[in-house]
C-alpha cells in the first residue's frame, strides 16, 4: 500500500492538498451573507476542516523525499503548519464582511488538527508502517 501511494502521490496527496487549501481559502473569504445554511455547528464545520487538511498536511509530510526532517517530524509539523493556518485565518476574517476572529473557532481548527494526526498515527500503525519503507 505505501509503495502504490509513493509511486502515485502527486495525484493522490499532492494535487489533494493544493485543491483542498484552496477551497478552504475560498470558503472563508465568502461573506457571512452569502453563505448557505448547511445546519452543522460552526465548530464541527471547523474541526472538519482542519481535520482534513492536517491528514494531507500529514501525508505530503510523510512522503515527500527533500527532508529528511520534514519525514521524521511529520505529524508535529502537520499540527503546527494546521494549527498555524487556523490562527491566520481567523485573522484574515477580520476583513471578510460578516466574518468574525474567534478563539473557539481557532480552537475547534486545533482539535481538529489534533484528531487528524491522531488517525494518521493509528493508521500507520495499523498498517505497520516503518520509515525504511519509503525512501528518503
Amino acid at each position: 500500500m505505501f509503495d502504490y501511494i509513493e509511486k502515485r502521490k502527486k495525484y493522490l496527496i499532492y494535487v489533494p492538498l493544493i485543491i483542498y487549501w484552496l477551497a478552504l481559502f475560498i470558503a472563508t473569504s465568502i461573506p457571512a451573507e452569502s453563505l448557505p445554511a448547511t445546519g452543522v455547528s460552526d465548530k464541527i464545520e471547523h474541526l472538519s476542516a482542519y481535520f482534513i487538511l492536517t491528514i494531507f498536511l500529514s501525508l505530503v509530510f510523510l512522503y515527500q523525499n527533500r527532508y529528511s526532517w520534514l519525514k521524521k517530524y511529520f505529524l508535529i509539523l502537520a499540527f503546527l503548519v494546521s494549527s498555524f493556518y487556523g490562527s491566520v485565518d481567523e485573522l484574515h476574517q477580520l476583513i471578510v464582511p460578516g466574518r468574525q476572529c474567534d478563539i473557539l473557532d481557532w480552537t475547534a481548527d486545533a482539535i481538529g488538527a489534533f484528531l487528524g494526526i491522531m488517525l494518521i498515527r493509528y493508521l500507520l500503525k495499523k498498517f505497520k508502517y516503518k520509515p525504511e519503507m519509503l525512501k528518503i
